[in-house]
Formats: structure tokens, C-alpha cells, sequence
């Protein structure tokens, strides 16, 4: 096992959002694998608001929910990622927190 000092950098964004004829949180991961960051995982709330106090949920019509995008990796990578991503926001809240991050390798895998 290997560990190393890391970063988590969560992306507060809606579901609602799009870049580029896609959904917003799967333009964001494809930027992710793009720049080779460690790992990203997406997860959709229930219901949430952020700095507009809008009420992001499901609706009959569309939905809206809160997607909240999970990502890991040592600082120097998430400051290249950083600037990428905030290119493709019109409006979001972006979180850090140390970490540390261990690599599980069996049978020369990863």
C-alpha cells in the first residue's frame, strides 16, 4: 500500500446543468479522465439549496436535484483540474479538504 497526502474537491452543482449539449456533471468527469485525475465519483441528493436559496428537487416536470461530484487527488492535479472546470460553471460552490489517499494494489493491478 502507498499513501500520500491528498485533496478531496467536491462540486456542488444542479442536475439541471448542461456544457456542451451534456449534462454538466458528465462534462466534468470526462475533464476529470481527460486530465488523469485519481478518481471521481458522481452522487445525486435528494434535495438541497445553495447560495440562491433555490429548492433543488425532483419535479413533476423535470428534474432538479442536487449533484454533488466527488473527486481525489494529490493538490498539484486538482489545481490544473480547478481552473477547467470553473470554465464550464455558471454557478456552483466548491469545497476542499485535506486527505490522505492510499492505493490498494493486488495482483499487479490498480
Amino acid at each position: 500500500m502507498k499513501t500520500q497526502s491528498a485533496r478531496i474537491l467536491r462540486i456542488h452543482i444542479s442536475e439541471s446543468g448542461r456544457y456542451g449539449g451534456q449534462p454538466l456533471f458528465e462534462a466534468i468527469v470526462a475533464k476529470c479522465r481527460q486530465l488523469n485525475i485519481a478518481g471521481a465519483t458522481v452522487f445525486q441528493g435528494l434535495e438541497g439549496y445553495g447560495d440562491s436559496a433555490e429548492l433543488h428537487r425532483a419535479h413533476l416536470i423535470r428534474n432538479d436535484r442536487p449533484i454533488v461530484i466527488v473527486i481525489v487527488d494529490i493538490p498539484e492535479n486538482l489545481d490544473r483540474l480547478v481552473p477547467a472546470v470553473e470554465e464550464m460553471l455558471d454557478t456552483c460552490v466548491l469545497a476542499t479538504s485535506d486527505a490522505e489517499m492510499t492505493r490498494v494494489q493486488k495482483d499487479g493491478k490498480l
